[in-house]
């Protein structure tokens, strides 16, 4: 991606319309409707003009994130054009609009060049965000190619070119960066089970860490066993590929103050013995989706350079039904002491995130986040877009806000007292599951909060929904993995490297 501070020749342009109204005069007569209006900063009234005449003559429609391609008029430094909509002309234009709809029009520029996006100079970074988002490439494995092929229509312009104006260029290195790292998270989930398991992600893991200057550390099964990390060796117990713990360090200024990041890493999720259904099992890929996006955000504070330490600690398992299987009824001494009973060995990954909390909390950390594809029941209550967030009333709200903010939807949830009583056991300190199906999210978030240590603020992001994306692409998301919520971690890391 490349700032530029002049409209430079390019094979596709891109600029923004918005619907302008009810026409007037001789048109309101003839019943048509108003041109829309262009927003093309860096062009001449000329070639707006004309712009604004082309989109009304083909209907180009104004609805955010819609595109249209159309021929270039005289003045405009390119073959053709890529008309997207910015909604109504009345209506201010938010920072989440100019990201999905720089990102749909990167992805109609695909196949066809270089790209000149001119949609916002003064807020270049949500521009350049949202093109780079739109423009990530997924990764396939050809019998050719092996993995890592991109066909031609599959791939973002071959060169993408953000207008800045007199602004700062700075703005479009930082959107980029932001759009590298969510895109690694978008290609680890993505990666196939076969390929990403709890031994190879944790290599990669640590590969990346290690490029980005992260203090790195990997436990192995063999360490793992010789800790006590109960709840990961049972989930991981199943699999003739053994578990892992990546842990991943970006230190800030000395006294600065210090932020877990907890993801699950369930690299393939089969339910182990209370087994899943098989329809949609091949999905289970994502499971891994809170663990890749602590990996990236923490990847990301390195290359950015936040003055706040962060430390990623990232339990990886693959949970499988074999002889050498936990089971329902077994009861786990997990990582600290406390035991739990397991009635459903589908809700693991409430267990290998109590496990690398616990481990988290040594630090003795100001604040912590865990993330994960958690619950159906997130999706149940909040839909397929909105994270649900948990934990500390002030540190949920606080997160949920940001999240927000960044166009992640964060949403706070309760932590329902009355619920907790459905987590005892007779058996054992815990169970990882109540014994009815009201609230789920909610009981999950009360499960991880018997882990965190007091006085630390603490937040829970379920992503169960958000982290995948099944259908079409729209505005900057993909099909597939979609990288929430690194940018709502992203923004917590920095509101704290701020304010405290």
């Amino acid at each position: 991606m490349e700032a530029v501070t002049s409209p430079v020749a390019s094979d596709v342009v891109v600029v923004g319309i918005a619907a302008a109204g009810a026409a007037s005069g001789a048109d309101a007569d003839q019943g048509a409707s108003a041109a829309p209006v262009v927003v093309a900063p860096g062009l001449e009234g000329e070639a707006t003009a004309a712009l604004a005449t082309l989109a009304r003559s083909v209907g180009a429609a104004t609805k955010v994130g819609s595109t249209t391609r159309v021929p270039a008029p005289a003045g405009v430094p390119g073959g053709s054009v890529v008309l997207v909509g910015l909604g109504e002309a009345g209506d201010e234009i938010s920072d989440e609009t100019l990201r999905r709809a720089a990102g749909a029009a990167a992805r109609a520029c695909r196949g066809l060049g270089s790209a000149l996006v001119l949609l916002d100079a003064e807020r270049a970074e949500a521009v350049a965000l949202g093109a780079g988002l739109g423009s990530f490439r997924p990764a396939k494995v050809t019998a050719k190619d092996g993995v890592n092929n991109n066909d031609d229509d599959e791939v973002g312009p071959d060169a993408l070119r953000v207008f800045t104006g007199e602004g700062s260029t700075d703005a479009v290195s930082r959107g980029d960066t932001i759009a590298q790292c969510v895109g690694l998270a978008r290609d680890l989930v993505n990666t196939p089970p076969n390929l990403l398991f709890p031994g190879s992600f944790a290599d990669r893991a640590a590969e990346l860490g290690r490029e980005a200057g992260l203090e790195v550390e990997v436990l192995d099964e063999t360490a793992l066993t010789a800790g006590g990390f109960g709840g990961i060796l049972a989930v991981g117990g199943g699999s003739s590929r053994g578990p892992r713990l990546v842990r991943l360090t970006h230190r800030g200024g000395e006294g600065r103050p210090t932020v877990a990041l907890v993801g699950k890493g369930v690299t393939f999720d089969t339910g182990g013995i209370s087994i899943k259904p098989a329809a949609g099992m091949e999905q289970m890929t994502m499971d891994m989706g809170g663990a890749a996006a602590v990996v990236a955000t923490v990847i990301l504070a390195a290359r950015l350079g936040l003055d706040v330490t962060v430390v990623a600690t990232v339990p990886m398992a693959e949970n499988m039904p074999s002889a050498t299987a936990y089971r329902p009824g077994d009861v786990l001494t997990m990582y600290g002491g406390t035991t739990v009973e397991v009635q459903n060995t589908d809700a693991e990954g409430r267990l290998i995130l109590a496990d690398a909390i616990v481990r988290a909390c040594e630090d003795s950390p100001s604040h912590l986040i865990d993330t994960a594809t958690l619950t159906g029941a997130q999706m149940v209550a909040l839909g397929k877009r909105t994270p649900g967030v948990m934990g500390t009333e002030d540190f949920r709200d606080r997160v949920s806000e940001l999240s927000r903010s960044v166009g992640e939807g964060g949403w706070s949830m309760p932590l329902p007292e009355e619920l907790r009583d459905g987590l005892d056991s007779e058996v054992a300190d815990l169970t990882n599951v109540t014994p009815h199906r009201w609230g789920g999210m909610l009981s999950a978030g009360l499960f991880l909060r018997e882990f965190v240590a007091n006085g630390v603020d603490w937040a829970h992001i379920d992503v169960a929904g958000p982290a995948y994306n099944d259908g079409a692409p729209e505005g900057y998301l993909p099909k597939g993995a979609t990288g929430v919520p690194v940018r709502t971690m992203l923004a917590v890391l920095e509101d704290i490297a701020a304010q405290g």
